[in-house]
């Protein structure tokens, strides 16, 4: 994709304004280091910098990406300063209010719609040595590879393995969403008998989850059952802000389907902590979150999960059609390197992650499923064997939703899957209701 230019010139008016200015201070990504800087003619920032920040966007990793950088720093003697948002804090919203401070990190997190913020402001990274190790990166066909991927993602419906075989369910049958109901109708059951609080651990509050209702499960509708390169239903959004209303039609019959045996009593105001532990608990059967929960098992939730059995766990696509068979994979999201920042140290920190001493830490103990092929280390996340099944049958298909216009979530699409939720709206009416909404979105500016 291109990176638009408009955003990115005001941007850049904004930083010289900022450099000329009184403004400054710390802060949690100001820059500490400002020995032996000098610019390049490609205009970006080198030396021999001592310290270097990171925002990460990934909350789930906050503690391992905390021992990356002791092991850099042990290695090199370079100190990285990371610092984590919160989950379901916009990460673009803060990275711009540190760019108007004039304490932008070195390396930050982008998603995919994200980097139409920064043109012209990214270091190219295309000639970094890791870029031919794997297919992942994110390349902009104007400024060359401006991320960096740090690990692999799914998006499918997990589930508990160990309790769909008590059930006397097996997952390779659920393929459309008859065998998906019947199989919701069969576990709803036999509840008691299973320890279940709800089938499916299916949460909604559009102030702290849109970027799980609004996002991943919106791309679900984009995605599911295509090959990877197939770009039909985004492309509708971006050229006509329309939706495939057959398609969507029996989407919408399928997360109504996901709220009808959902927890009633979290369903609404549960918090993304809440599901996970849940899940991890035995409480749910199902939980509509992708294979980013694999490491809270293994962490956060590590007594909770070992407590209900270390069961194991699996994933189905989100068949809302018959024969839908691929869950969607992908970066989640890149690292960038700003290129007024301390660019070469950036760049030897991203070489060094991407070798064997970091990509140790990042599969081992951050449970990152490895995007590049020289990687050996196996993750010890209960999901990376799955993922790994999909890839290798050829059955993902790419996600989409990062294309979206920014913010679109949090403000327009995420409220819609509440209202759903709550019974405010039919099929037919969270239908037209998306598609008017996604059309409102596009139009302002």
């Amino acid at each position: 994709m291109r990176i638009r230019k408009p955003t990115a010139l005001i941007l850049s008016a904004v930083l010289f304004a900022t450099v000329f200015s009184a403004c400054g201070g710390s802060g949690p990504a100001a820059k500490t280091d400002s020995s032996a800087k000098e610019t390049s003619s490609s205009g970006e920032t080198s030396g021999k910098a001592t310290e270097i920040s990171l925002f990460n966007g990934k909350s789930e990793i906050a503690d391992q990406l905390l021992d990356l950088a002791a092991a850099y720093e042990a290695k090199t003697g370079v100190k990285v300063n990371v610092e984590t948002a919160a989950a379901g804090v916009d990460s673009q919203a803060k990275l711009k209010a540190y760019f108007l401070s004039d304490k932008m990190p070195d390396i930050f997190v982008c998603e995919s719609s994200g980097f139409e913020n920064w043109e012209g402001l990214l270091a190219d990274l295309s000639k970094e040595s890791w870029v031919s190790d794997t297919d992942a990166a994110f390349t902009d066909e104007t400024y060359g590879t401006v991320g960096f991927p740090y690990t692999t993602e799914a998006i499918g419906l997990a589930y508990n393995a160990d309790l769909l075989a008590k059930a006397g369910i097996d997952p390779a049958t659920l393929t459309g969403p008859d065998q998906i109901r019947s199989a919701f109708e069969k576990l709803d059951e036999q509840k008691a008998s299973l320890g279940l609080t709800s089938v499916v651990g299916y949460y909604v509050d559009d102030e702290n989850l849109s970027w799980s209702t609004g996002n991943h499960l919106f791309g679900v509708y984009l995605d599911s059952g295509l090959d990877r390169s197939d770009t039909t239903y985004i492309d509708m959004i971006t050229n006509d802000q329309k939706l495939d209303r057959s398609r969507f039609r029996k989407y919408a019959d399928f997360v109504k389907l996901l709220s009808d045996y959902s927890d009633k009593n979290n369903m609404i105001k549960g918090t993304y902590e809440e599901q996970v532990k849940a899940f991890a608990s035995g409480k749910y059967v199902f939980i509509t979150q992708g294979s980013w929960i694999g490491s809270l098992l293994t962490t956060t939730c590590k007594d909770a999960y070992e407590k209900a059995g270390s069961f194991k766990v699996g994933m189905i696509p989100y068949a809302f059609e018959e024969g839908i068979d691929t869950i969607l994979t992908s970066s989640p999201s890149w690292w960038a390197v700003l290129k007024e920042g301390n660019a070469d140290a950036a760049k030897e920190f991203l070489a060094w992650c991407a070798g064997d001493e970091g990509q140790k830490i990042l599969v081992e103990e951050a449970n990152c499923v490895s995007p590049f092929k020289s990687c050996t280390y196996i993750a010890p996340d209960p999901f990376a064997g799955v993922l790994s099944g999909y890839i290798a049958r050829g059955k993902t298909s790419s996600w989409h939703w990062m294309n979206l216009k920014e913010g679109i979530a949090a403000n327009a699409t995420g409220t819609l899957y509440r209202e759903y939720a709550e019974g405010e709206m039919d099929a037919d009416t969270f239908t037209s209701e998306m598609e008017k909404a996604i059309h409102s979105y596009y139009a302002a500016e």
